[in-house]
């Protein structure tokens, strides 16, 4: 018989703060990222953030919820992100993950989002019945440098003893791309980084829609999921890596007004942009981030940002070795759905939900 035990902010702070969390075979989820939920703006005091399995008090499995909200038509409507949902596979057959998620679906009355999952995850959510594919997003990945080293071994485990030969063959030709970057041009218009929002940013952002405020955002780069350092064995989802980091950009005119401002993650080398706010002046957003890629020896950029897509593809200075198309697929349970008006579309940026957090 699965047995579950929920956790709220206060609940969840106690069993951070008490070191419970670190006893088990594995880790149900570790400090840092517990904080950032429980200082998630958006997460009330009496919302399960944390779900685990027991099958005679053996910890086998946990799923957690990353609360978040529409505002429609000044109707506020509440739902949760699925973050993480993890089963031990010696005790899949005793269906702790039917059981998790049934639980998820009380506490949340079925309002909740699903993205960024893994095939195997998504099999289970398609088997379960209840969920609908919604708002699809298209977008690119553009690589600049080769990182053989990293991506042949995974796709092809039986070549790991041939790492110190990609190694040798990235340092060559990644030598011969720094040469050649070595002409790009930096931006010739004003442009400020900065490590978090600042007001003037915040006041630019209030001009368009959207699913986050600045406050919101700022929260979040306070609190990340990931930290720099060593990864966490026990923990099986995004916890440490070599380098992560976030930058605020700014982009003004001659006259000192703020034309563009978004957000880029950096991490081991892999840039995303969670969030884009632009009068349409995305040339100069553009040829930012080329100069941005070329210093900081950026391996590949992934945007599902439409917009900026069309212009790079248009850019004559965006200079990338090759690109490939992805899809960011989105489940919504039907309980979700129907609380949502027929022509709803949440035009969601590509931090929206948990994406901007790994």
């Amino acid at each position: 018989m699965i047995a579950l035990k929920t956790y709220n902010r206060r609940e969840l702070e106690d069993f951070i703060s008490s070191g419970d969390f670190q006893h088990y075979d594995f880790l149900p989820v570790t400090r840092h990222r517990a904080l950032s939920h429980i200082q998630n703006p958006k997460a009330s005091d009496e919302d399960v953030l944390l779900i685990l399995a027991f099958f005679e008090e053996k910890l086998v499995g946990y799923v957690g919820c990353f609360p978040d909200s529409f505002m429609i038509d000044g109707k506020e409507i509440r739902y949760a992100w699925l973050s993480t949902l993890y089963v031990n596979p010696e005790y899949r057959k005793k269906r702790p993950a039917k059981a998790l998620l049934k639980r998820v679906f009380e506490e949340y009355e079925g309002r909740i989002a699903i993205t960024e999952f893994t095939k195997e995850a998504e099999a289970l959510y398609n088997i379960m019945g209840v969920f609908e594919y919604v708002f699809p997003k298209e977008g690119k990945r553009y690589y600049f440098r080769t990182d053989a080293v990293k991506m042949i071994p995974e796709k092809k485990p039986v070549t790991q003893p041939l790492k110190p030969l990609f190694q040798i063959l990235d340092a060559a030709a990644n030598g011969l791309i720094s040469i050649k970057n070595l002409t790009a041009p930096k931006p010739d218009f004003k442009y400020k980084v900065l490590d978090r929002i600042d007001k003037e940013s915040a006041d630019f952002m209030n001009k368009f829609s959207g699913m986050r405020n600045a406050d919101e955002i700022n929260s979040f780069i306070e609190n990340p999921w990931v930290l720099e350092g060593k990864k966490e064995e026990k923990y099986l989802f995004s916890s440490f890596a070599d380098s992560f980091k976030y930058y605020w950009i700014k982009i003004t005119d001659q006259n000192n007004k703020l034309t563009s401002c978004f957000l880029l993650q950096l991490r081991d080398g892999y840039l995303k942009i969670p969030y884009l706010f632009s009068d349409g002046n995305l040339d100069e957003v553009v040829r930012f981030l080329n100069y941005f890629i070329v210093t900081h020896k950026v391996k590949g950029f992934t945007s599902y940002q439409t917009g900026l897509n069309k212009e790079i593809q248009q850019s004559k200075v965006f200079s990338h070795l090759y690109e490939r198309d992805f899809n960011r697929a989105y489940l919504f349970h039907k309980n979700l759905l129907e609380l949502l008006p027929g022509h709803f579309n949440p035009n969601y940026q590509d931090g929206d939900g948990d994406c901007m957090m790994t």
